[in-house]
């Protein structure tokens, strides 16, 4: 098991910025690829951003590119999303997950609890 534990959701105008955090802990943390995802009312759940062990390799959904970004500290068993220029569109529960798979599998083993995120226009 590899518990996540977010904060930094809530609620933010449009046009302005949150940053999300995801603390494992767990020893073997820097050994997971990490991703965020979120879900919407009455839609899937969606891929938003995914980042390699090393943090060298990002990935991101094109609905987010240019606006999120994914970094991980590894000293801190840590993944964060910094999400500027949030509208409507991004207003979704955000959930954080791990992954044991190489980077680039679209499997993922663990995850957060998801946090409300709410982009009022």
């Amino acid at each position: 098991q590899v518990p996540l534990v977010e904060s930094g959701g809530g609620l933010v105008q449009a046009g302005g910025s949150l940053r999300r955090s995801c603390a494992a802990s767990q020893h073997s943390f820097s050994m997971f690829t990490m991703g965020w995802f979120r879900q919407a009312p009455g839609k899937e759940r969606e891929f938003v951003a995914g980042i390699s062990w090393s943090g060298e390799s990002t990935d991101y959904a094109d609905p987010v590119k240019g606006r999120f970004t994914i970094s991980r500290d590894n000293a801190k068993n840590t993944v964060y999303l910094q999400m500027n220029s949030l509208n409507a569109e991004d207003t979704a529960v955000y959930y954080c997950a791990a992954s044991s798979y190489p980077y680039g599998s679209s499997w993922y083993d663990y995850w957060g609890q998801g946090t409300q995120v709410t982009v009022s226009s």
